[in-house]
């Protein structure tokens, strides 16, 4: 028994230890390579322009950042229907309060919610415009599939719409 164990231990650890070895080789052509792109790449960058460059269009990035997001949702979605939605879309519209999902498409569920300052549930005064708001939405937005939902001020469903 003991000389049975012993072989076939030593068959078990040479068999772990060809397996490291393949794989720290495996490592090592690796490293060398991501090696030689760091070299190449910090080479590239030890010029005074290259390092101001990256520094300058970060700041243009910030610059373009803050200025998308002065315009909430809503404002873009209101300042599209104004220049191209009909006068009864304008005014329904105009009792959008907030949007939210409408930046965030991967056409495969979209999901947007549209907040308006109507009161009174499906059955309040805001039913008839939540189509116009749905209907402009899609206009403004496209997706493969894509659901937009309209609510009251309190919260209520008043309708949905694909875009």
């Amino acid at each position: 028994m003991g000389m049975k164990t012993k072989i076939a231990l030593g068959a078990v650890v040479g068999i772990a230890v060809i397996g490291a070895l393949s794989a720290n080789a495996g490592d090592g052509d690796g490293d060398a390579k991501s090696d030689n792109r760091t070299s190449a790449s910090a080479g590239e960058k030890t010029g005074g322009a290259s390092e101001a460059k990256p520094a300058e269009d970060k700041a243009d990035d910030k610059t373009e950042d803050k200025a998308e997001k002065k315009a909430s949702q809503a404002e873009q979605f209101k300042a599209f229907v104004q220049k191209n939605g009909t006068p009864k879309e304008k005014d329904a519209v105009s009792h959008v309060t907030k949007v939210q999902g409408a930046d965030e498409q991967n056409d495969i569920l979209d999901a947007a919610d549209v907040y308006t300052d109507f009161t009174g549930g499906i059955m309040g005064e805001g039913t008839g415009p939540a189509k116009l708001i749905a209907s402009s939405f899609a206009d403004w937005k496209d997706s493969e599939n894509g659901l937009v939902t309209i609510y009251d001020a309190d919260g209520e469903l008043l309708g949905n719409g694909q875009f």
